[in-house]
């Protein structure tokens, strides 16, 4: 098992604390967290999944890689349906879960997803989470990523350490930290100890903790994260008013809580980074610019470094592309992407774009790889950075864009993208649709490709 996977198989055994009641002297002490502690054994919450006696969750899902069974409970949950379990119950009652959800959908109830019903469930997930504007993000204050329910917590903010969340009346509150030469065990023992503060369950492991309790006349959870001398944590509290919709997701956003990702890696299908890179065509010498619509999404600025700020003014949800349009900018080399139409069969590509960032810190110079295309993918799959890069033939002549998609996997850490293409018709489609001329000619690609840099709250 990986130090990640260990990881969160021992968060999920902080879960199962939070659905513990204190010990008896503690529910002496304070009458009112006992009753708290007694509602949140109804909590439903990701199940633990490797017990110290070396058993695992039995059933169907006793032979999945822990961190494929740890989604499929997270979504399982989302679905709801799990509200008067606890968690040793709903540990038992996941392989029927599984079957009730495959009967819902009219398949046979064998209590094994397959690949497709996978997908299906992960689908399924998408309204209840969109309910409550639930997105993956980077937080660029602190480093760390985790989801956070944007339509309950939708004012975003500077936090004392961090990022900050709260809804309108601040019954609900997101609070990221983060500190420089810090002991966990320290924290630990100061954070369950602060002022007005009454921690009902809470557990110190090597590199993180877990604490859950009441802070005033608000439920809490906190959980923090610890490398070499550095901690990175979130503190999620919420009014008791609103526990029936808060208490899972103060879990769910406290499970996704990631403080120290690695900067490499490929995004989880669903998040959304605090500052994003991809790559953008040149389409009129006035300087109008198509990129893919994803990667300018709820974007609070967008630059192009060497021309300064663009402004999206269309968007085709349809084929996900997005025009943009910098202001002030002259006799910049539109694409050529008028002519025929690359053919639709197995041909090799040559793709023009500027890599990510992290992968490719030597600026914005725009470079070219080559890669297969068999009408469904491409192979090898780019860099990041080249969602929206140019893709020609052999002949040069304009086959589409670039797009980068992380698929739907059981796993819940970071995952490869799959390249596809945007075809040259719906580019030129768009482009047209927009009132510009697709420009002709024989321009090097190169020249008509630049890096497109979206920055979030």
């Amino acid at each position: 098992m990986t130090a990640k996977m260990a990881s969160i198989a021992l968060f999920t055994l902080a879960i199962g604390l939070l659905v513990s009641s204190p010990p008896a002297s503690a529910q002496q002490a304070h009458p009112t967290s006992a009753r708290t502690s007694a509602k949140m054994a109804n909590v439903a919450a990701p199940p633990k999944v490797a017990r110290k006696n070396g058993s695992n969750v039995g059933g169907a899902l006793s032979a999945s890689p822990d961190a494929q069974r740890l989604a499929v409970q997270a979504d399982l949950i989302w679905l709801g349906g799990f509200d008067e379990l606890s968690a040793n119950e709903i540990d038992k009652r996941m392989p029927e879960a599984i079957k009730t959800f495959q009967r819902r959908n009219g398949g046979k109830d064998t209590g094994v997803l397959s690949d497709q019903e996978r997908a299906s469930l992960a689908q399924a997930v998408q309204a209840p989470k969109a309910a409550v504007g639930w997105r993956l993000i980077d937080d660029t204050a602190t480093g760390a990523r985790l989801g956070v329910p944007e339509k309950l917590a939708p004012r975003a903010a500077a936090g004392r350490l961090g990022s900050r969340w709260t809804s309108a009346g601040g019954q609900i509150q997101i609070e990221t930290f983060r500190l420089h030469e810090a002991s966990l065990p320290a924290l630990f023992e100061q954070e369950k100890t602060t002022a007005k503060r009454y921690a009902g369950s809470s557990l110190l492991n090597a590199d993180f903790f877990v604490i859950t309790g009441e802070q005033k006349l608000k439920k809490f959870v906190e959980r923090a994260q610890s490398s070499g001398g550095e901690v990175r944590g979130v503190t999620i509290l919420y009014d008791q008013a609103t526990e029936g919709t808060m208490a899972p997701i103060a879990v769910a956003i406290a499970d996704s809580f990631e403080g120290f990702p690695d900067p490499n890696a490929a995004p989880p299908a669903g998040r959304k980074q605090g500052v994003d890179y991809g790559s953008a065509i040149v389409v009129s010498a006035r300087g109008d610019l198509v990129a893919l619509g994803d990667l300018t999404d709820d974007c609070r600025s967008i630059t192009v470094p060497g021309f300064g700020h663009a402004e999206r003014v269309a968007r085709d949800q349809t084929n996900d592309l997005a025009l943009l349009r910098l202001y002030g900018a002259r006799d910049l080399a539109p694409a050529p992407l008028a002519g025929d139409t690359a053919a639709n069969t197995p041909s090799a590509l040559t793709l023009y774009g500027v890599a990510d960032a992290p992968a490719e810190p030597g600026g914005a110079t725009v470079t070219s790889t080559t890669a297969q295309w068999d009408a469904q993918s491409l192979d090898p799959t780019p860099k990041l950075g080249f969602a929206g890069a140019a893709a020609v033939d052999a002949q040069n002549r304009f086959a589409g864009i670039v797009a980068l998609k992380s698929p739907v996997v059981a796993g819940i850490g970071p995952v490869a993208p799959e390249a596809t293409l945007v075809p040259a018709d719906a580019v030129r489609g768009f482009v047209q649709a927009q009132g510009i001329t697709p420009a002709s000619g024989h321009t090097a690609m190169a020249q008509s490709v630049v890096r497109v840099i979206c920055v979030r709250n």
